[in-house]
């Protein structure tokens, strides 16, 4: 815990204004920046010789649907010298870029792709800022909140045609609830029954 109070009065000297906030949970340290700083903010944790942040182990998105700033971008770094991690966090609103850090780090190039991917966040200035996991046809991001269960088409491929086709969304049944006794209840006590299992008793 010295180790991360240290850590803490460093980073904030060394970040300034560019630094937001800086919170200690759990053992790790959550900063949170601006967009425009990222990519000065990542290069002072790497380099700074009481931080040494050198690996960059994923940046990944989030999505709050109710907050005006959408997004955050979160990147996860490791000290190995020093046995750190520090989390780095940006909001954004729906539609704002933000810097690529691939100047920075190179792992950042395919995270930000999956980020893209995924979430619809853009990354200026990437070399190659492509869709990684799903089709480069596909409409839409899928882990946005507003992505519908079902998503919007069926994605199959078609042996005939030799390519991937898209297929409006086809559910055969109506979605049905198996209320039944679960076998996996365990030692429950008789006065705390699981939901359902007065069926058992008639």
């Amino acid at each position: 815990m010295e180790k991360l109070d240290h850590l803490t009065t460093v980073v904030q000297e060394a970040l300034g204004p560019d630094l937001i906030t800086a919170k200690l949970d759990k053992d790790e340290l959550t900063i949170e920046t601006y967009a425009g700083s990222i990519v000065r903010v990542l290069t002072i944790l790497r380099d700074h010789p009481q931080c040494l942040f050198r690996l960059l182990l994923d940046v990944c998105g989030v999505d709050y649907p109710d907050d005006h700033k959408r997004f955050r971008v979160v990147y996860h770094l490791l000290s190995i010298q020093l046995n750190l991690r520090i989390r780095v966090k940006v909001a954004l609103v729906d539609g704002m870029e933000i810097p690529s850090v691939t100047g920075v780090f190179n792992a950042a190039n395919w995270y930000e792709r999956e980020t893209y991917d995924l979430y619809g966040i853009r990354f200026s200035d990437h070399p190659d800022l492509r869709r990684l996991l799903t089709d480069y046809e596909f409409d839409g991001h899928p882990l946005r909140k507003d992505f519908p269960l079902t998503g919007y088409v069926e994605v199959t491929y078609d042996d005939e045609k030799k390519k991937v086709v898209y297929n409006p969304v086809s559910l055969p049944q109506d979605f049905r609830n198996f209320d039944y006794l679960s076998p996996w209840e365990g030692m429950l006590h008789k006065n705390n029954p699981l939901p359902g299992d007065e069926k058992a008793k008639a």
